[in-house]
């Protein structure tokens, strides 16, 4: 297998080439280029960090950030969300409260429905001690 030592590939990068544009019909040279292989990679990595830099700037800068899914959102909106939630779950339990209130006063003995039980158990309450200050 053949080695290739940093002096001969830093050598190749830096060899000289001329990019030439031609008209097909005169043969008239249009543009002329003279590039290297660094050059050449120099400046598709440049295009390719500024195309990434501009596609986040858009995307960190304007509204769009809001159709990616997951991305996470100022906290105040976070906590807005989870107050509104709190009070959307405390209103559900009010209103299964006034269901069963409700289901209660209608098989209750306002029906006339007898089949409620009542309770008339005695209770034991202590003596309350008087003292006269």
């Amino acid at each position: 297998m053949v080695k290739l030592d940093a002096g001969s590939t830093l050598k190749r990068l830096r060899n000289r080439y001329r990019l030439v544009v031609m008209n097909d019909d005169t043969y008239e040279e249009v543009v002329t280029f003279k590039l290297s292989r660094l050059s050449v990679y120099i400046m598709l990595s440049t295009v390719f960090v500024l195309l990434v830099g501009l596609t986040v700037a858009l995307i960190v800068f304007t509204p769009l950030k809001y159709y990616i899914p997951g991305a996470s959102t100022d906290y105040k909106s976070v906590t807005e969300l989870r107050q509104l939630k709190y009070q959307v779950d405390e209103a559900n339990k009010q209103i299964l409260l006034l269901q069963q209130f409700d289901a209660g006063l209608r098989n209750g003995p306002l029906k006339g429905n007898n089949t409620v039980v009542m309770d008339t158990t005695m209770l034991k309450l202590p003596n309350a001690e008087i003292s006269n200050d």
